[in-house]
């Protein structure tokens, strides 16, 4: 029995490694789409959506069903768990990537940000595909080191995040009511995405020692934007 477990619980690893390189591709997608008015690229995003779907779907199958025939205990039932939560995670950070991607197909060929948060925008979108080079990385070696980074370094997208609102509210900055409204949505949804990559780095973590690295325990609780 547990060595089919071990078999079974693999093919589900595999597919939640497949889930945070899709995330990984849309986030890079989004972010060309964004900052270069590339509405191939939104597309791209858009489409491949439905695979993110479609693997969560999957590994949501599938955890179910090693809980209903192998009944995991201890570290096993950790796992699989957790693993459905990072597939939840997962797939609202395709569905944010998603936003983002829209947004720019939506003003093609012009930019849904004005000139004035394009640099802003740019070290935020930096930062979102350093981390999500990370996650890849952390979810497939188990690499709780590079996990830790993530969850630390989340508070410098927090400090970009903050700008938006600023920037959103300088009466001297020219923007029309859609500019400001998309610079303070489109801000929260490039900080969501860092947000829930913290709650994807904690749960490894969490799989990996038992213990939760919470910074602060509320952080990633209550009403998403999806």
């Amino acid at each position: 029995m547990r060595v089919i477990f071990n078999e079974e619980m693999k093919q589900v690893a595999d597919d939640l490694d497949r889930m945070a390189q899709r995330v990984r591709s849309a986030i890079n997608g989004a972010g060309e789409a964004l900052l270069n008015q590339d509405v191939e690229a939104a597309q791209a995003v858009i489409d491949g959506d439905i695979e993110i779907d479609a693997l969560e779907s999957s590994v949501i199958d599938q955890c179910v069903k090693l809980l209903a025939k192998q009944n995991p205990v201890a570290t096993d039932l950790r796992v699989v768990v957790s693993t459905l939560r990072l597939a939840a995670t997962f797939e609202r950070m395709g569905d944010l990537a998603r936003h983002l991607a829209e947004a720019a197909r939506r003003t093609y060929p012009a930019s849904p940000l004005p000139a004035e948060a394009q640099d802003l925008f740019a070290q935020m979108q930096d930062f979102l595909n350093v981390t999500a080079d990370r996650m890849v990385t952390m979810l497939s070696d188990r690499d709780t080191k590079t996990a830790e980074q993530v969850i630390m370094d989340d508070d410098q997208l927090d400090v970009l995040h903050r700008q938006t609102f600023a920037l959103a509210s300088d009466e001297n900055t020219p923007m029309s009511r859609q500019q400001v409204i998309d610079v303070i949505l489109l801000g929260r949804f490039m900080e969501r995405l860092g947000d829930h990559a913290v709650s994807a780095a904690r749960r490894v973590v969490f799989i990996v020692s038992g213990f939760d690295p919470s910074k602060e325990p509320t952080r990633d609780e209550g009403t998403d934007i999806d």
